[in-house]
């Protein structure tokens, strides 16, 4: 029988449809119930493609006994932290000022029946383990409390958020200065991996804007350890594991310092962002390897995960409940795919040994296939061999896709294609496809929307990071096409983003139900705060310096955190060293660099140059219309620093 999530657009909700949970979408049904019945609220938040959110879904709410308890003495809200990321980003601020460290997925929060939270977990096992209870351990406890000291959980919770919400917002500012740029780089050179590349230690994320702060600081001060750290980290991500070598794309993170060993669910952000990274590795360093693991990556995107020129949110870690399953193979059946692949037998020891297919393999008994060293892909047969592996992989069930049309990370996506365009004119086409078909359905009678299923009208009204990303989309559409429909729309856009979540140098990501705070910090992807000031700055040398005083004014009140770690906040620092450059106006009338003005027009890197006809000289300013001309720009940095 299907609970009260059988309605709901999300693929997340309907996956826990029909759980013997009496699971309720966030909303004022559930809230009213808890309220008539005295019953606190047991809030589980995830998503589709996490692992563990199926373990325990697995192990506690498909089980019968478990689910008849919390369906005793609680009012279960099942919630999709992509469809509504305010919601996830207030209850992850909870998590952390309750336990002092950041959360994860599934978080699960126990609340009164006036949503005050007083407890708070992720992963919640059946059986005790981890030092901790069983998740019906747990509930008989909390119930417990609830119906006889609800008055000592209610004090707790008021202190949680007394904390939540302080009424004094201090602002601690400092001057901004270019000494980031070398503090971004010896901050880098503390935490990077000399051996795997990458920075900490697992489990490892690819930190895409950490990567792409690095190369433009490279840019700027040609300093080679910068460029390497970069580099290497690229080339070690993409040997594969985190890096999927059969189809393309990359998975969320590797589990282990090699990057071998992923959680296997790929998101949509992490290939958009990691592709744009690729393609400026490519650029910078004229390597062809950067740019074909970023067209694979594009094409693994347009092929599997897009319909009607739109993209899916995620695809998942599992098939048949077994992690990785439609991922690895057994040394046995890869080799029996190069005999019915026509690769002569004499060949197979040399692609399985540059494969790293071997008889124990390298992930519970099996292979995950990984290119140690890129010169191997030159051996006979290596084309062919992936052939016949990708032949096998279409036979078997591909993981759930997550079907999710989320507005930030299609633009994304989008604005990825544009900068692909510049290097292969054939991906303008699905550019431009894929931004009209966003605004058609997302952006409806001037009103944006977050996100929706495809053909179902949106009810999720759009956020920051959805106003961010898409004037950013939007803009890179006008420097790739000088279709000026695009910059209005941008411009539109900003407008309204000011609008409804600007409030003096500070950023909303939500107003309304949740009043949450945009952060500076780069979590899953760059800050929404740090996307927006980006696409206001190219906007204020596009139509309006007017809109630098929102910028100024945001930085200002950011900068002593940006200026004191600079490596927390790459998108955010990456802007700083932005504003301090394009702040200078270029009087010089140097025959050098007039000279090359022309080619430096649409100079591919994000301090290019633009006319400034009232001052009759140029001015820094933001334009990635045109990747690689890039061989005058020292020229240009060296008569800055005389400057």
């Amino acid at each position: 029988m299907a609970n009260h999530l059988q309605h709901e657009l999300s693929p997340y909700l309907q996956q826990h449809a029909h759980n013997p949970v009496d699971w309720y979408p966030w909303g004022e049904e559930a809230f009213a119930k808890a309220r008539s019945e005295n019953k606190a609220i047991f809030l589980s938040i995830g998503y589709s493609s996490c692992h563990w959110c199926h373990v325990m879904e697995k192990e506690s709410f498909a089980h019968e006994a478990t689910a008849k308890l919390l369906n005793a003495h609680f009012i279960a809200i099942k919630v999709d932290k992509e469809e509504r990321p305010d919601i996830d980003k207030y209850f992850q601020n909870v998590y952390q000022l309750m336990n002092g460290r950041p959360g994860g997925w599934p978080t699960s929060i126990f609340l009164t029946d006036d949503l005050k939270p007083f407890y708070s977990a992720t992963y919640i096992p059946d059986e005790p383990c981890y030092g901790m209870m069983s998740f019906s351990s747990l509930l008989e406890v909390i119930a417990d409390k609830y119906r006889n000291e609800k008055a000592l959980l209610v004090e707790k919770a008021e202190e949680i958020l007394r904390f939540l919400n302080p009424k004094e917002d201090k602002i601690q500012a400092t001057k901004l200065d270019l000494s980031i740029i070398s503090r971004v780089s010896d901050q880098a050179k503390q935490l990077f991996d000399t051996q795997h590349g990458g920075f900490n230690k697992a489990p490892k994320f690819p930190q895409a804007s950490l990567l792409d702060l690095l190369l433009d600081v490279y840019r700027i001060t040609k300093e080679e350890e910068t460029l390497h750290m970069a580099l290497f980290s690229l080339r070690c991500m993409a040997k594969g594991g985190l890096r999927d070598v059969i189809d393309g794309g990359f998975c969320r993170y590797s589990t282990d310092n090699e990057w071998l060993v992923p959680h296997f669910e790929k998101m949509m952000y992490d290939n958009a962002l990691l592709c744009e990274v690729y393609l400026k590795a490519y650029h910078i360093s004229g390597d062809d390897f950067y740019k074909k693991v970023a067209f694979e990556g594009i094409d693994f995107m347009l092929k599997q995960m897009s319909d009607n020129h739109l993209f899916y949110a995620a695809s998942d870690a599992d098939t048949d409940d077994k992690e990785g399953k439609y991922f690895v193979f057994t040394y046995e059946k890869a080799l029996k795919s190069f005999t019915k692949a026509g690769i002569p037998e004499e060949h197979h020891d040399a692609l399985a040994t540059a494969l790293n297919i071997t008889q124990e393999g390298n992930f519970e008994g099996k292979n995950i296939i990984r290119i140690s060293d890129s010169a191997d892909e030159n051996i006979p047969y290596f084309d062919e061999a992936i052939t016949a592996l990708k032949k096998r992989r279409e036979k078997r069930t591909y993981p759930f896709i997550d079907t999710k049309i989320i507005v930030s990370w299609n633009a994304m996506m989008i604005k990825t294609l544009f900068k692909a365009s510049r290097i292969d004119s054939s991906y303008l086409k699905p550019a431009l496809k894929s931004l009209d078909a966003l605004l058609e359905n997302m952006y409806i009678h001037s009103e944006l929307f977050h996100s929706s299923i495809l053909g179902k009208k949106p009810k999720i009204k759009a956020f920051l990071e959805d106003y961010a990303y898409l004037t950013e989309a939007l803009i890179e559409a006008y420097e790739s096409t000088l279709d000026e429909t695009h910059l209005i729309t941008a411009t539109k856009l900003a407008n309204a983003a000011i609008e409804k979540y600007y409030e003096q140098g500070k950023w909303k990501f939500s107003r309304g139900e949740f009043e949450v705070d945009e952060d500076i910090h780069d979590i899953s992807y760059p800050s929404s705060v740090a996307t927006m000031l980006w696409a206001l700055y190219s906007i204020s040398s596009l139509v309006d310096t007017v809109y630098k005083k929102f910028i100024f004014k945001t930085l200002e009140r950011y900068s002593y955190d940006v200026m004191r770690q600079p490596i927390s906040t790459p998108r955010m620092s990456h802007m700083v060293i932005r504003y301090l450059k394009d702040d200078i106006i270029i009087k010089a009338k140097e025959e050098k660099l007039h000279k090359h003005i022309a080619e430096l027009d649409t100079l591919a890197h994000p301090f290019s140059l633009l006319r400034n006809d009232s001052n009759d000289g140029f001015m820094l300013c933001n334009s990635s219309a045109c990747f690689g001309h890039e061989k005058h720009f020292s020229d240009i940095v060296e008569l800055l620093e005389k400057r």
